[in-house]
């Protein structure tokens, strides 16, 4: 079961509600709470379901409670995401190493943001067990909620497993060495056709499309195709 909880704080813009369920979804969470968002129906909001993109059943089943200590409840794990250092309170750590550490662990993960304007409290802030600070540029760390969100849930989905990418699969209908070689000699005889290629002074230009077609692994219907390309081109050059 996904135990990992996203947890909202006075959130002002429906639309970062919306793309912050949009971002948990594509990483395979669901569980979302909003502490005192700005707007009590924010979740059924038009801008926010739209931002959703196809993740209402998020906003269907996210909570909205008065407190963070509402929102924590079942969390043994609370990371907070705060910009700027305090002198006092939990460590900041960077994201990754911190999630190889908590990847292994029985620990249920809440992810804690801030306000749009303000950020995080530091009543909140200590809250937490760990400040996440997302390594950015040293000129310009300003991220977006949802940008946040998207990032700390895709580097925790990959410290949990990850999910598989499908490999691309050779293609069955691949044109065999014979059928290259008979495409170069056609297209050779369209190129010599239209005044491109002089057999008297060829250079290398045969052997570099044999090897660009190889890199290629072209198909069956790609050599088709080219062959009427050098049929259509000897038309012409003798027409």
């Amino acid at each position: 079961m996904d135990s990992t909880r996203f947890i909202l704080v006075n959130t002002s813009h429906p639309g970062n509600v919306g793309a912050a369920a949009r971002a948990m979804k594509v990483m395979g969470f669901s569980r979302l709470v909003l502490v005192r968002p700005r707007f009590a129906d924010v979740l059924s909001q038009e801008e926010t379901v739209a931002m959703a993109s196809g993740a209402a059943d998020i906003l269907a089943r996210a909570r909205i409670v008065e407190t963070l200590e509402e929102a924590l409840d079942g969390v043994t794990f609370a990371c907070a995401t705060a910009m700027t250092p305090r002198d006092f309170g939990p460590p900041t750590r960077e994201p990754r190493s911190l999630f190889a550490e908590l990847s292994g662990s029985a620990q249920s993960v809440g992810f804690v943001f801030g306000s749009e304007r303000y950020g995080m409290s530091n009543e909140d802030v200590y809250r937490c067990h760990a400040v996440l600070s997302i390594p950015t540029h040293p000129d310009y760390g300003s991220l977006n909620l949802a940008q946040a969100v998207q990032l700390l849930a895709y580097d925790w989905r990959q410290a949990l497993g990850g999910f598989a990418v499908e490999a691309r699969t050779a293609d069955a209908n691949l044109a065999d060495g014979r059928a290259v070689q008979s495409l170069l000699t056609h297209l050779e005889q369209g190129l010599t056709d239209i005044g491109f290629l002089d057999p008297a002074a060829p250079k290398k230009l045969m052997p570099r499309l044999n090897q660009l077609f190889n890199r290629a692994e072209l198909t069956q219907e790609e050599v088709h195709i080219l062959r009427g390309l050098a049929r259509q081109m000897s038309k012409v050059g003798k027409g």
